[in-house]
C-alpha cells in the first residue's frame, strides 16, 4: 500500500509519473449508469450517488487531485 501511495503522490507533474493512472477506456460512457455508493455533502450530511443523479440529467464524479 505504501508503494501505491508513493507512486500516486508523485513529486513532479511529468507524463512518466501520471500516465500510469490514466485509463479512459475503462471509464463508464457518458449517459450510462454506474455503481451507487455513499457520499457526504459539504455540511457532512450523508447522501448516495443515486440521489444526486436522480436530480440531474448528467452527473460528473471526479476522483483524484489536481496539481
Amino acid at each position: 500500500m505504501n508503494d501505491l501511495l508513493a507512486r500516486y503522490n508523485y513529486d513532479s507533474f511529468v507524463p512518466e509519473k501520471f500516465e500510469q493512472w490514466l485509463n479512459f477506456e475503462a471509464s463508464p460512457k457518458t449517459g450510462s449508469p454506474w455503481l451507487d455508493f455513499p457520499l457526504w455533502n459539504l455540511d457532512q450530511t450523508p447522501t448516495h450517488l443515486s440521489e444526486v443523479w436522480s436530480q440531474h440529467d448528467y452527473t460528473i464524479v471526479e476522483f483524484g487531485s489536481f496539481t
